[in-house]
């Protein structure tokens, strides 16, 4: 082949298939299509032999492609060696781009924040930022969230969760594992509900009841809510809510990528919280559980009434 269509998974990282390319008459500058350009992807997903090879033969180590250099893909993805042999070829780590986070700035706040000989700093809120999710990581470390649901919300305690949500609060036990295997419509309105610093977390272990579109919108009047279900057939799918309304649907909580033109908290929070969905939820609504048990054992079951509540209003 004379372009890069079909590099698969592996293929960034093999020096003798990239070489092969090349030699082949395929551009180092551009993908099939000019859609993306190759160090961006080696840089991203590759190795530093292939990023190496490229160096070599790119008209700009520093190209931007939406919104980004390869070194900062490199930085971010937590590429170490790929970073050192691109600011080898020239890149500047220090160059500001998505909300002037430059690849200096973004590796003080990832696993190695002595990647680079630099000045910059992070601010004293960026360092907290940093610290909590850490703290939030190690915290939520055992929950397995896979066919579970949750909403965290700012701001409120459970009795005004419970309250904005017409729910009954139960006296009767709840068996979790039993839970997994019904499918009735009482099941599915039946949420733990649990108070924690900075808010209220509502979850499901069993099913979607806790990220169904109306809960989010009577919980968020006046805040912010995040919900999320972690369907076990098509992966995370997360939605926001401001003040009774969805401002974000389909959404991919910890998938760890930003929109060029992303503010600067939410390029932080999808770098700190990549492959950590549950974790970037509550970031998110900044509540801050102290372990597991929101998720698992919550401070009180609840029944929701019985209405539409896959409504996209709250009228």
């Amino acid at each position: 082949m004379t372009d890069w269509s079909r590099m698969g998974y592996g293929s960034w990282s093999n020096l003798a298939v990239v070489r092969e390319r090349l030699a082949a008459g395929a551009d180092p500058n551009t993908l099939a299509g000019g859609r993306g350009r190759p160090l961006h992807h080696a840089a991203r997903e590759g190795s530093a032999e292939v990023v190496t090879e490229l160096v070599r033969l790119v008209d700009d180590v520093d190209a931007v492609d939406d919104g980004r250099t390869a070194l900062w893909l490199a930085v971010h993805a937590g590429r170490p060696a790929n970073a050192r042999a691109l600011v080898a070829a020239g890149a500047d780590p220090e160059r500001p781009m998505m909300a002037g986070w430059s690849p200096a700035r973004l590796s003080l706040a990832g696993a190695t924040p002595d990647l680079f000989d630099t000045s910059v700093t992070l601010t004293q809120a960026e360092a907290a930022t940093v610290a909590e999710a850490g703290r939030l990581i190690d915290a939520l470390a055992d929950v397995d969230s896979e066919g579970m649901s949750l909403c965290c919300v700012t701001g409120i305690d459970a009795t005004e969760a419970v309250r904005r949500l017409d729910a009954a609060v139960l006296d009767e036990e709840i068996d979790v594992e039993d839970m997994w295997d019904a499918d009735d419509d009482e099941s599915i309105r039946t949420l733990g509900v649990t108070e924690v610093p900075g808010g209220c977390i509502i979850s499901q272990p069993w099913a979607y009841g806790a990220s169904m579109p109306l809960v989010a919108l009577l919980l968020s009047a006046g805040t912010v809510c995040y919900g999320m279900y972690a369907n076990p057939k098509s992966g995370n799918q997360g939605e926001a809510a401001h003040d009774g309304v969805i401002t974000g649907s389909d959404l991919h909580p910890g998938g760890g990528w930003s929109e060029a033109n992303a503010p600067a908290a939410e390029v932080l929070r999808d770098f700190l919280y990549q492959h950590h969905a549950v974790e970037y939820c509550c970031a998110y609504a900044a509540v801050r559980p102290a372990d597991a048990r929101p998720f698992t054992e919550p401070d009180r079951w609840v029944r929701l009434p019985a209405r539409d509540w896959w409504a996209s209003s709250r009228n």
